[in-house]
Parts: structure tokens; C-alpha cells; sequence
């Protein structure tokens, strides 16, 4: 939502350029993210500043630019309201003698990373922007990434870069402390009343999650994936607008390929105006046209997929779309509690990764220390909103997630496991719109793991090679065993390719290109 650099205990007359708020004396300077979906305010009191940059919301009059001069006692309540706005935002704090603050509200439908050099805040949804502040690798986050055990936390890849998370506050006085806010409060299931419509509910959820902000319809794109998700969310805004919205998604590999070609044909028919896909098995990840591999510096969070998912996003963006709904947090909204449902970790099953680093494995004791109390949507779902983001945003894109909608994320939370289980609300709902078995309950597995196979093979193994051969940060800070790799890799070819052992491979490379771009 923002790009900036900001120092503080300096001049804060703060004034608005037409591009930009900057300070009398150029020191500080805040740049918001122009798109019809966002606006930005400021309100000084003669001395304090507060500038927001947020979502527009529906029935609201567009916010007008430039700092508005209010009483002190106004100021206060101005403050307030900015920080209670129902929608997301980012909230900058100025005042003499004291230090700057930034604060991010509960959605982070954008990243935003923060880096100190020279005494002067650096802040950018980009990573890319902080490139010159990345000081080097830090342990615990790599191997909460190398062991895909993620955790939402202020910590990225990189010391000397920072996340702030949702809710946190980044104070700057010449020395950077990010505060985490209170944990969010959660609702347990309840017992539905006799004459309860489930099905209604999650109706009106989605229209008020949809109708909060003032989308433009024909500037509006939703991805359709085929899956339960963005399927529930794109044919209910189909239903209220035929024949008016444009879908995109990825087409898989793998033996769910033809079925997810077929579903998506059915939840389709009648419904959209335009259908734009990306062939993934034709564009893999780690072909040479992708940016991560050309060397460019990208973002260790950002999409796994990022070649065919840049391209879908530039097909989106070249066919008029401003905006795109997605499907993201549909898995969170329902998913059963350890309590409800006693799950092992997957990844234990496999054994140890026999090309872990001795300074991961150690790094592991510590991989729940720092990390963010509970936010108000699930932390999977803000790590995952952070992937596509910054594609979207480069090509002129604001993203809007239904399911982080704080409605219907208490509606998951309410429903009885019965409608948690196996997506069971989701199914109801397709079932109810009249679509076949085939839809609700689909035989086969369509995910990208054969994506991720193909690609490993064709430019994996090679990239991996030269790794062993050119060397690579992970090495050099024995987060990546080079002996452990290379008996990995002979062993790889010279039997056969296993999915829950080898896939992790890839974030290998993804931790080992960015190191490289960015250090």
C-alpha cells in the first residue's frame, strides 16, 4: 500500500506533492499505491501527522489528499477512527521529539517490509526495495522454510528486513522496535437453532465481504480455480452480475488435469464473460524465462509458481482487470481444530532431510520463539495472501480475499464440525446451485505436485548441480549440507522421484536464488 523512508525526530510539516507526502525538509517521504480501491488521508494537529493509506470502502465519500488541519482534541478522534478502519490499512505517525510509528491494520492484503540504514526507515510492499538493507541470512526463518514449517512472525529471510505483521506497530527512533499487538479473540463452535440455514448465511457472509469495498464490475476479475474456495466466492458474484466478470486460474498436471479442465467447464457454463487460463505443465516454475531465475531479486514469499503466475496475472492485467477476488483462507475458514481432529505434522512421516544444514537443525529448537500472537484471520492465510500480492501489485492489480472478511472468518468459526468436515459447507453450497457430483465431489487429487516434479526435473536438478559446483549462501552458513545434497541428488536419479521426500527441493532453490539476488 506504501513505499517510504522515513526519519524521525526531524521536520514533520508534512505536505502533499501529487505523488507523494514529504516532509519540509526531504527527509522523509511517503508514497501510497495508486489504485481506484485505495485512497490516503492525513490529519496534523500543527505538530502531530497521521497519514493512512487504506482500502476504500463502499457508501464512504473518497477521502480527500493532503494533511487537514485539525484541533488537538479533533486530532485524537481522528486518530482513532483511522484506527479503526474496517478495512485495511497502514497508519504513519509523526510528531516532534518523539518516534515515527507505523502501523498495519488486521488484513495485510499487502506485505509491508521495513529496513533501518543511515538512521532513515525504509518501507516498501516490494522486498526488492530493501534489497541494500538485507545483511544476511537469518537461521530460525530458514529453517522454518527449508522444513515447510512456517510461521507468521516479523521475521524474514533476511536480518536487517522486517514484516509487520497484522495489527504490529513498528516504532522508529533512530533504532527500529516492532511491537506485536494483543492476540485476537476467536469463537468456539455453537449449537445451530432448529430452523438455522447454513447455507444462507454463508450467502450473505460473501455478499457482505464482496459488498464491503466499492468494486468497479467491469474492472473485476475473480480466480476460479476450479477448487471449492474461489468456486464458492466466484459463482455467488456470478449469480448477483452474469455474464459480467472475467475468471483466470493455472491449469494443473498430473491425472487431475482433465477433471479440473471438465469442473471448471461446468462451474463455468453460462455464468462469466471471458475465461483466461495459464498452462503450467507448458510455463513451469523454474524455467529459465522465470524472474527468479534470471537472478532477479525475488521475494523468498512470494509465489512458488511465480513464472505461470506472473503470466496470468499480466493476461489479467492486459484484459482490463484492476482488481482480483480470490479464493484464499477457504481452507482456514473451515478447517477442524487439533481437538476436533489430532493430526500428525505430514512432513515428519518422511524422516529427516537428509540435506539440512547442522545450523538448521539447531535453528529448529528455537523456530517458535518471536513469532506473532493469534491474528484475527488464520497466520496461513496471511503468509499466503503475502505470495501473490506483490505479482499483482506490479501489474496494477489490488487483491480482495473474501474469506479474511472478519464475518467470515466467525461464521467458520460457529459452524458445527459436521459442516467443517471435508469442505462440507462448500459442497452444499455447489450442490445447491445445481452442479453435478462430478463438481461437489471430485475423485481425483488437482494440485501443482506434479508441477513441482516436471519442473525439479527439467531445471531442478541442474540448478542444484550448479550449486554444488558454483557454491551458495546455504552452504556458506550450514543451512544446507552440500555432502547430504549431493548424495540426495545421486540417489534422485539414479532411482525414481518421490513426492513427500524430494519436493521440498524446490525451496532449496527458492532460499538459494533470493540469497544470491539479494546478498
Amino acid at each position: 500500500m506504501l513505499k517510504m523512508h522515513l526519519a524521525p525526530y526531524a521536520d514533520t510539516d508534512w505536505s502533499w506533492t501529487g505523488a507523494a507526502y514529504t516532509t519540509r525538509d526531504g527527509a522523509s517521504e511517503l508514497r501510497p499505491y495508486v489504485h481506484p480501491l485505495l485512497e490516503h488521508l492525513a490529519y496534523t494537529d500543527g505538530a502531530r501527522t497521521a497519514v493512512a493509506v487504506r482500502e476504500r470502502v463502499t457508501g464512504v465519500p473518497t477521502a480527500a489528499a493532503g494533511p487537514q488541519l485539525v484541533v488537538p482534541g479533533e486530532f485524537e478522534a481522528r486518530l482513532a477512527e483511522l484506527r479503526s478502519w474496517p478495512a485495511d490499512f497502514l497508519l504513519v505517525e509523526t510528531a516532534p521529539r518523539m518516534p515515527a510509528r507505523v502501523t498495519a491494520g488486521a488484513w495485510c492484503s499487502a506485505p509491508f517490509y521495513v529496513a533501518v540504514s543511515g538512521g532513515v526507515l525504509h518501507g516498501s510492499w516490494d522486498m526488492a526495495d530493501l534489497r541494500a538493507y538485507a545483511a544476511g541470512l537469518r537461521a530460525t526463518e530458514a529453517a522454518r522454510l527449508l522444513t515447510y514449517r512456517p510461521r507468521y512472525s516479523t521475521e524474514t529471510l533476511f536480518t536487517g528486513i522486517h514484516r509487520l505483521t497484522e495489527r504490529a506497530t513498528a516504532h522508529f527512533g533512530g533504532h527500529l522496535w516492532m511491537q506485536y499487538p494483543e492476540p485476537a479473540l476467536h469463537s468456539a463452535p455453537r449449537e445451530l437453532a432448529e430452523d438455522a440455514d447454513v447455507l444462507a448465511a454463508l450467502v450473505d457472509a460473501i455478499d457482505t465481504a464482496l459488498d464491503l469495498r466499492p468494486l468497479d464490475l467491469a474492472t473485476t476479475a475473480f480466480h476460479l480455480t476450479g477448487g471449492f474456495d474461489s468456486g464458492i466466492i466466484a459463482t455467488r458474484a456470478a449469480e448477483r452480475h452474469p455474464n459480467v466478470f472475467t475468471i483466470g486460474t493455472l491449469l494443473v498436471g498430473g491425472p487431475g488435469r482433465a477433471q479440473q479442465i471438465r469442473r471448471r467447464k461446468e462451474l463455468r457454463a453460462g455464468r462469466f464473460a471471458d475465461d483466461l487460463t495459464v498452462d503450467a505443465v507448458r510455463y513451469l516454475p523454474l524455467d529459465p524465462a522465470c524472474a527468479r531465475v534470471r537472478g532477479e531479486p525475488i521475494s523468498p514469499y512470494e509465489e512458488p509458481l511465480h513464472l505461470p503466475f506472473t503470466l496470468l496475472t499480466r493476461l489479467l492485467a492486459d484484459n482490463g482487470a484492476r482488481t482480483v477476488v480470490t479464493g484464499v483462507g477457504g481452507d482456514e475458514m473451515v478447517a477442524l481444530s487439533q481437538v476436533e481432529y489430532p493430526r500428525p505434522d505430514p512432513f515428519h512421516d518422511r524422516g529427516p532431510l537428509p540435506w539440512l544444514g547442522d545450523h538448521t537443525t539447531a535453528a529448529m529448537e528455537f523456530a517458535e520463539l518471536g513469532i506473532a500472537p493469534p491474528a484475527v484471520a488464520n497466520s496461513m492465510t496471511l503468509l499466503s495472501l503475502e505470495t501473490a500480492a506483490p505479482i499483482l501489485l506490479r501489474h496494477g492489480i489490488w487483491p480482495v480475499h473474501p474469506f479474511v472478511d472478519p464475518g467470515m472468518i466467525r461464521l467458520g468459526e460457529w459452524l458445527p464440525m459436521v459442516w467443517r468436515d471435508f469442505k462440507e459447507l462448500q459442497r452444499r453450497r455447489l450442490a445447491s446451485l445445481g452442479y453435478s457430483d462430478d463438481v461437489v465431489h471430485p475423485e481425483l487429487r488437482e494440485s501443482f505436485a506434479e508441477i513441482v516434479e516436471d519442473c525439479l526435473g527439467a531445471y531442478g536438478l541442474p540448478i542444484l548441480r550448479g550449486m554444488l559446483r558454483d557454491g551458495s549462501p546455504l552452504f556458506d552458513e550450514r543451512l544446507v549440507d552440500p555432502d547430504g545434497l549431493r548424495r540426495t541428488l545421486d540417489r534422485w536419479e539414479s532411482q525414481s522421484y518421490d513426492e513427500m521426500r524430494d519436493s521440498p527441493l524446490i525451496e532449496v532453490i527458492t532460499l538459494h536464488q533470493a540469497a544470491t539476488a539479494f546478498l
